[in-house]
């Protein structure tokens, strides 16, 4: 057992539904770096020093990945932390090591510890780091029953132990980076492996762990994600737009904005906010004068900056009926549920009785419904139910659209009898 499970040894693991802890908790320690900040590995001499140090590592890797939302354009990584029993901890820059295959290999066959792993895997994807294997401690909290799953909650609700804060959504991209932020990102991973250790003891009290080892498998062996089609249709604000003349002034800004912010490698939201785009697109202004008149195209927009969004707008006002998007995404399975009703009240019957009983097997189970199953699931199951709703058609159903075993064995039985109420 290590330092910090000793030290927490008479911790509860607080899961949703257990007592409340007293109201008067013992003083939290904060957490220190056992070794110290390492430097930061910036040079291929370096990388290869580490390189070497974690492929002699033993057990579990702890991966974690810094990047620099709402500044740059994109996901890429700019820190990556790692530490493993026998090789200490290590910070990369991926600035400076842009290819990091090497490492990726030299630890692929050992388990990743990451938290909340869909969000740093694609980063690390892209600079050669994929694992074969992986335990994703966010999600293994969700399927334990705790209330609260970021790192810092569990961290101290688990080891006993307080991270600092603070510096989760600085500008990673900054350089040199700042000792404080370089000592918050180490503390990351320090107890990341303790972190697991622990609950995977709590998942196999719950008799959960299993269906973690699916959860985890499934992450590790996704594909990536297909580029989103018709992006622009996410435009925070995008419902207050009705016609297709004011679509096809949003398409066009969000593409022009795209392109700058690509090209200026910063946050699109720098370049251009969202509101500002659909107050053009609502107000179709004719020339740069009116633009500048809207919000967001205020008096210190420049001139050329003006004529560049108003030449965005005025190829929209330029285009044929036959080139404005239409209303709405072409429908990929059943509509939105608020139409169930109209379309097909029994459909609607079927959602409302399937919902009920996965709420309540997923209270039964002390986790969150999206985790026993999908909502999107349940969806297409009601909308087109097999013709004779039997445990093997839901079965075969449900597994066809991505549940796992284990997810399957528990809701096949509810959802099968949900279908056959209705079909009585």
């Amino acid at each position: 057992m290590t330092d910090a499970q000793n030290t927490a040894a008479d911790t509860t693991l607080r899961a949703s539904g257990d007592s409340p802890p007293d109201p008067r908790p013992a003083p939290v320690p904060l957490l220190e770096p056992r070794e110290g900040i390492p430097p930061v590995v910036a040079t291929d001499e370096a990388l290869a020093e580490v390189v070497a140090a974690f492929a002699g590592g033993t057990g579990p890797v702890a991966v974690d990945a810094e990047r620099a939302s709402g500044y740059r354009y994109g996901q890429r990584a700019y820190l990556v932390q790692l530490r493993r029993e026998g090789a200490g901890s290590a910070l990369i820059d991926p600035v400076g090591c842009p290819d990091l295959s090497g490492l990726g290999e030299a630890i692929g066959d050992a388990e990743w510890v990451l938290h909340a792993a869909t969000q740093d895997l694609p980063c690390l994807r892209d600079i050669g780091m994929v694992p074969t294997r992986l335990f994703d401690t966010e999600l293994a909290g969700r399927l334990a029953g705790f209330a609260r799953v970021g790192l810092g909650a569990m961290v101290e609700n688990v080891l006993g132990f307080a991270l600092e804060k603070g510096h989760s959504a600085v500008d990673w991209s900054t350089r040199p980076l700042p000792e404080p932020w370089l000592r918050y990102a180490a503390l990351d991973v320090e107890l990341l492996v303790d972190l697991r250790d622990a609950l995977e003891e709590e998942l196999t009290r719950q008799g959960k762990l299993e269906w973690a080892r699916q959860e985890f498998a499934a992450i590790a062996a996704a594909p990536p994600p297909p580029p989103r089609k018709d992006p622009w249709r996410r435009t925070s604000g995008m419902h207050k737009v009705r016609r297709r003349r004011q679509m096809a002034v949003v398409r066009e800004l969000w593409t022009a904005r795209d392109q700058v912010a690509q090209r200026r490698d910063v946050s699109p939201g720098k370049v251009l906010g969202d509101a500002a785009i659909v107050e053009a697109a609502l107000n179709l202004p004719p020339n740069s004068h009116a633009l500048a008149a809207l919000p967001g195209f205020g008096h210190r927009m420049g001139r050329r900056q003006l004529e560049q969004w108003q030449g965005a707008v005025d190829r929209a006002r330029a285009l044929a009926e036959s080139e404005l998007p239409q209303p709405g995404q072409p429908l990929n399975g059943p509509p939105p549920p608020r139409a169930w009703a109209d379309k097909d009240p029994a459909a609607a019957a079927r959602l409302s009785a399937a919902r009920a009983s996965v709420t309540a097997l997923a209270e039964q189970l002390n986790l969150p419904q999206e985790n026993l199953i999908t909502p999107d699931t349940v969806r297409r199951l009601c909308w087109e139910p097999p013709e004779l709703p039997t445990a093997e058609s839901v079965a075969e159903v449900l597994a066809g659209h991505g549940a796992r075993p284990w997810q399957i064995e528990q809701v096949t039985p509810i959802l099968t009898e949900a279908l056959q109420a209705d079909a009585d």
